[in-house]
């Protein structure tokens, strides 16, 4: 059946706020079906909603996505949002489509144009209250706070390597941490503090927290790092809760032990549950964002799971996939998984 173009989009380059503005002013229903099927009596029944963020993005951009969407049977199309968060822009759109027959021609399409789309069933309400946790090492933070101890104690990469092979999921997560924890045995307890003091945050982390108490949600961590970092960031940025490792310290050194539960993936995505069960919040509205093999269990437990500049094997299991954006990324998603008025 043919498509055919109900609102006419730009053929030349413009901001899509721009695009927006003109929609606007010339047609009433700002939310009208812009490509839609030529029965225009058909009932608009969506089935999976996509939004596209980045930064400077153009109607180029979008003449692109609505061919692509074209070529893969999409027939009808809903503007549900549109705007701008911390830089970044996005544009959401609602789809007759399932997600499952347009997810790999989608990716091929974010990656082919430097900008982070997501492709989901359906999105948590960012206008009602929510719970957002996140992994630490690699996801709040751009480093792994193990290998910088072994690093300046002398063992970086005898640690790095076992760090790395678990990310992937090629160990099991207790034991991997038993064996790089057991290399720091001696070390002075002044190396954390030291680390402690100089860890890079990653872009968007401030952002992300204010947007998320501006929205009266929920924000805590869960780590398979140490309470030492995950409890400063805590009293640092606002986070609600932090659940990580306890190194033991005895006469200011490190034994080379962890105390009390290991913080794997089944105790994070069980620290998920017990959180939304204690602020009353639905397991519909839970987010999960980490990056590596750990955080799996976490993210297929929430609603939506963000990987944020992902192992492989993470990005292909996760909800969504941000490789250009940080954090700021997380935040721009939510804002749009809010319809505009």
């Amino acid at each position: 059946m043919e498509t055919t173009i109900a609102l006419q989009l730009p053929t030349h380059s413009l901001s899509i706020m721009q695009w927006h503005s003109d929609l606007q002013s010339e047609f009433e229903n700002k939310h009208a079906l812009f490509l839609i099927n030529d029965e225009l009596d058909t009932a608009f029944l969506p089935e999976s909603e996509l939004v596209l963020m980045g930064k400077g993005l153009n109607t180029d951009l979008l003449v692109d996505l609505t061919l692509l969407l074209v070529n893969n049977d999409v027939t009808q199309v809903k503007l549900m949002h549109l705007g701008s968060v911390e830089g970044v822009d996005f544009i959401r759109l609602s789809l007759n489509q399932s997600e499952m027959n347009l997810k790999e021609n989608i990716q091929l399409f974010a990656s082919e144009k430097g900008c982070d789309i997501a492709l989901v069933a359906k999105l948590p309400d960012f206008s009602l209250p929510g719970l957002v946790l996140l992994d630490m090492d690699s996801t709040l933070i751009q480093m792994e706070c193990i290998d910088e101890i072994a690093r300046l104690y002398g063992v970086g990469e005898q640690v790095s390597a076992v760090t790395a092979a678990a990310m992937r999921g090629e160990l099991d997560f207790n034991e991997s941490l038993r064996t790089r924890v057991g290399k720091l045995a001696g070390a002075p307890e002044s190396l954390i503090k030291q680390v402690a003091d100089n860890m890079p945050l990653m872009p968007g982390l401030v952002e992300l927290v204010k947007g998320l108490k501006a929205a009266h949600w929920k924000v805590a961590i869960a780590s398979g790092g140490f309470t030492y970092f995950a409890n400063r960031l805590k009293e640092d940025h606002g986070f609600d809760a932090a659940y990580a490792n306890t190194l033991e310290i005895v006469d200011n050194t490190l034994t080379g032990q962890v105390t009390g539960e290991i913080v794997n993936a089944d105790v994070k995505a069980r620290t998920l549950k017990e959180l939304a069960t204690r602020y009353n919040i639905p397991m519909s509205q839970t987010v999960a964002i980490g990056d590596g093999a750990n955080d799996l269990v976490m993210m297929a437990a929430s609603s939506l799971g963000i990987a944020i500049h992902a192992k492989p094997i993470v990005q292909e299991k996760a909800s969504v996939a941000l490789n250009n954006l940080d954090l700021d990324g997380a935040l721009c998603l939510l804002n749009a998984s809010s319809v505009s008025h």
